[in-house]
């Protein structure tokens, strides 16, 4: 291979990007990803690690040290005379305890099983997470309209360029045509201007157009977080291949997600219920240790098992379940209308895409009718006996009714794009 022809394919392939049609699906994509929100995915996802993390250690070891110094004004004493004592036994001695006493002591706590409140913590935790995720979701959905109302509007303004550029063709055919019969005294000077004007309008709904569509061009960028270029060409959605549509709304899966959070909750509450065992040791260095009558410091250790039961969360564990229980039945409810005003948002939509359809098929009828009606004019205007003016008009009623189907053919997918917004397909 030629190393002259490797620097002509990739110029190909970079002005073949540079000029790539942009569809709106694409646009979607990035916009979402250019939003300032997406970053709480990632902070959705690492606060749940770190929770899950905390809820896991409830299973290790649980440590505890402590320290005290204490002076009190009575200790406990004999009920007899100490030098009694002596006498009775000698050389046993019992001294008194000192009223100032002091320890250190460090606890080992493992729990053994908890009724399973650390796994339904963990559940919850989890269910919280999505509960999160689907709200983030449903918050950046709106962004999808922004990105219709800027893509349809840019498309139609390239659909008004390019019939701009026939327009102007056609009037300048018609400029030649009308010089033309100057030359052979069937027009006047004031025809050739009437033509002129419409050249002139022309040209100012051309920058009109211009104008319109950079300005949206920028708005678009920003939208998307991308520069487009001025030549990148939008791809025209194919409408007929997009309904009928099934209701896919980021806004279900979050009522879907608060339900299981809901739950999850259920299995904290029954949990909370449950007795708790676990073992423990205490090592301790004091004065005076366990022996009380030995004043001076000595260490100790103690351990054994433990069995906690709180029996006062059954007071509550109904009206919290009850609790929960209503919480779903809102949670429901909020679907149900929901999906309620989504139903009469898509018979809305059809509604439109089926006016829409009807009009662009009667808006093809009349542009062939204004067609005729112009040819007619142009061969009555070359006889003689019509003149510029009326000839203007038809070629007008014409064009209007070209620009009339424009705008019809992107109303028509931007309704199809409304219904696909609705039901999120």
């Amino acid at each position: 291979m030629s190393y002259r022809f490797i620097p002509a394919v990739l110029l190909f392939f970079v002005v073949h990007t540079l000029h790539a049609q942009l569809s709106i699906e694409e646009c979607y994509v990035k916009a979402e990803a250019n939003y300032p929100l997406i970053r709480q995915y990632d902070l959705i996802e690492r606060t749940r690690d770190y929770n899950l993390s905390n809820a896991f250690k409830g299973y290790l070891p649980q440590f505890q040290l402590s320290a005290k110094a204490t002076y009190q004004s009575e200790v406990t004493q004999l009920p007899f005379d100490s030098e009694e004592f002596s006498t009775l036994m000698p050389g046993v001695t019992i001294s008194n305890m000192s009223k100032d006493q002091y320890s250190a002591t460090l606890d080992l706590n493992q729990n053994i099983w908890d009724g399973g409140t650390i796994k339904a913590q963990q559940e919850n935790i989890r269910r919280q997470a999505e509960v999160d995720k689907n709200n983030l979701e449903v918050t950046l959905y709106p962004i999808r309209s922004r990105v219709n109302q800027l893509f349809f509007g840019i498309l139609l303004q390239d659909e008004m360029l390019n019939q701009n550029t026939l327009y102007q063709e056609e009037l300048q055919r018609n400029y030649t045509q009308v010089s033309a019969y100057m030359e052979n005294g069937l027009a006047n000077k004031a025809d050739l201007d009437a033509v002129k004007v419409e050249q002139l309008q022309a040209v100012q709904s051309r920058i009109n157009y211009i104008y319109t569509r950079k300005a949206y061009l920028e708005m678009f960028s920003a939208l998307i977080g991308e520069k487009i270029d001025q030549d990148t060409p939008l791809l025209k959605p194919d409408a007929d291949q997009l309904y009928p549509f099934m209701i896919r709304r980021p806004e279900l899966s979050l009522y879907q997600a608060q339900i299981n959070q809901a739950e999850a909750s259920k299995k904290e509450i029954n949990a909370g219920i449950m007795p708790k065992i676990g073992v423990f040791v205490t090592g301790g260095y004091s004065k005076p240790g366990l022996d009380m009558f030995k004043d001076k410091f000595s260490a100790y250790y103690i351990a054994g098992a433990s069995l906690s039961w709180n029996i006062s969360n059954f007071y509550t564990r109904k009206n919290n379940l009850r609790t929960v229980e209503l919480n779903k039945a809102m949670i429901q409810t909020q679907m149900d209308t929901f999906l309620f005003n989504t139903n009469l948002d898509i018979t809305q939509n059809n509604s439109e895409i089926q006016k829409y359809r009807e009009i662009v098929e009667s808006d093809t009828e009349i542009i062939r009718l204004r067609n005729s009606v112009k040819r007619s004019a142009e061969a009555k205007l070359a006889n003689g006996t019509l003149s510029v003016l009326d000839l203007m008009k038809e070629v007008n009623a014409e064009q209007t009714a070209i620009q009339d189907k424009i705008l019809h053919e992107i109303e028509f997918i931007q309704a199809v794009y409304n219904l696909k917004y609705s039901t999120n397909n």
